[in-house]
């Protein structure tokens, strides 16, 4: 009688290599080989730069001032208060006329004051500066409160006599004004029929003052 055969035992499988188990399905490369601890290597994209905000604020406030400077002067400008060329301005010294006592002219003398005989006063003070007593004439004006004794003359031309007759007064303002001037009668006018040249002085409040 036979013996029996003894089951026959599973077979093992045989030891797996470790380094088998983990397949290599990646593709190596020269990164693969690197020694632990070495420092990265490769090609990184730099970050972009950014921008300080202290360099943003400071030439935003560069402009700000450009801008507002040059409105200012945009507007100062255009309404003629800036001039980048300004022309000096006269000193008025070239334009003083000298005094000149010219006894041709005729003198009106108007007493504007509600002192009596100031008038006649007036004109004798004009006939001893040279004047003919024909030339002279005294009359009251209409108002008795003209504050300023003042020689009016009725043009340019006539400006240096009326300074000249204003110091011979004493002293007066000097205007250019024909209100006062009055039509010469015709026994006043020259020999070529044209009126002789008047000057007026109209005595105010302050004469006789100082």
């Amino acid at each position: 009688m036979p013996s029996p055969t003894p089951p026959t035992e599973p077979e093992q499988p045989a030891p797996t290599d470790p380094s088998a188990s983990q397949g290599r399905s990646a593709t190596t490369d020269r990164f693969d080989d690197l020694p632990a601890g070495s420092a990265r290597v490769g090609a990184h994209r730099a970050e972009a730069p950014r921008l300080r905000v202290g360099v943003i604020v400071l030439w935003s406030v560069v402009a700000t001032v450009a801008i507002v400077a040059a409105g200012v002067f945009g507007t100062l400008y255009a309404t003629g208060r800036f001039d980048p060329a300004p022309v000096p301005a006269s000193t008025g010294t070239a334009s003083v006329v000298a005094p000149r006592v010219d006894t041709s002219y005729q003198v009106l003398v108007l007493n504007a004051t509600a002192e009596n005989g100031l008038g006649a006063k007036v004109r004798d003070d004009v006939i001893a500066a040279g004047w003919d007593s024909a030339d002279v004439e005294a009359s009251n004006a209409s108002s008795n409160d003209f504050p300023t004794t003042t020689v009016y003359y009725g043009t340019a031309t006539d400006e240096a006599a009326a300074r000249g007759l204003a110091d011979a007064i004493g002293g007066a303002d000097v205007s250019l004004d024909d209100t006062y001037q009055v039509v010469a009668p015709p026994e006043t006018t020259d020999a070529g029929g044209a009126s002789r040249p008047q000057l007026v002085i109209v005595v105010g409040l302050d004469f006789g003052s100082e």
